[in-house]
């Protein structure tokens, strides 16, 4: 059985903790969320879905990926660093856990995940991930739009249009206010942030993807994070609520300084 715990909790966590976190929450690749009686269950085989327009269908819930979480210096290829404007890591090594706005019951934004499963939704002309943690937000990606709006209201998950390149979900989304961290770690953006996606469903069980972050106002060339995720099958998302004014907040001192 999946049990919940508060973001701010999770973030206060040693290493070792940590782990075991990661373990609760299906991150290791071939195991899924515990079945009746406390088994756990392997991953689903088989071929990967299509949808009935012939699309790859990429529906389901999902584990979210570790890297993607903590510190997003570890989903580089190896002996890649990131490429970060001075007053980027300035202000990386200052910023205390306490003060991370998704510690906060703020959003998320991209392409930051929270420790505890989401789900793809899919139709033709919409794509909405939803998010079982933090604040129970949700995300969405316009397939049939082309363009990115001329002027958009800089938000918490941006503007995301979406299509499909041969088995890959493409989203391009611009847009974004400065106000989210890229990590537990403190990874700061700029508004100027532009980020690109690709999401592959490799087989039934199992979501590749990549984020490109390319943001000219922190960081000096654009780099690209891999993450993966396992498809929890029969699974499906809690009711979780975070609320502002987290008391839990309180009790983390320090740096949060896992990778």
């Amino acid at each position: 059985m999946r049990t919940k715990m508060g973001s701010a909790t999770a973030i206060s966590f040693a290493t070792t903790a940590a782990t075991i976190t990661l373990l609760s929450f299906g991150v290791v690749p071939g195991i899924a969320q515990d079945g009746e009686g406390g088994q756990r269950r392997p991953v689903p085989t088989g071929k990967a879905p299509l949808t009935a327009d012939g699309k790859p269908d990429l529906s389901g819930v999902w584990s979210p990926e570790h890297t993607f979480i903590y510190d997003i210096s570890v989903s580089l290829n190896k002996g890649e660093t990131l490429p970060m404007q001075p007053w980027a890591e300035k202000l990386t090594r200052e910023r205390m856990s306490k003060d991370d706005p998704e510690a906060n019951c703020m959003p998320t934004g991209v392409p930051r995940q929270a420790p505890y499963p989401w789900r793809i939704m899919q139709s033709p002309d919409l794509i909405v991930f939803l998010f079982e943690g933090n604040i129970h937000s949700y995300r969405q990606i316009f397939m049939s739009r082309k363009e990115h709006p001329k002027d958009p209201n800089p938000t918490w998950y941006g503007d995301s249009i979406g299509h499909f390149e041969g088995d890959a979900l493409v989203i391009d989304s611009v847009g974004f206010n400065d106000r989210f961290w890229f990590d537990f770690a403190g990874h700061p953006h700029t508004e100027k942030l532009h980020v690109i996606e690709r999401f592959t469903r490799s087989d039934l069980g199992h979501l590749e993807y990549t984020a490109t972050i390319d943001d000219p106002g922190a960081y000096t060339k654009p780099f690209t994070m891999h993450g993966h995720s396992t498809l929890q099958q029969g699974e499906e998302l809690m009711e979780y609520i975070c609320q502002e004014n987290n008391k839990d907040v309180s009790h983390i001192v320090g740096k949060d300084t896992r990778k």
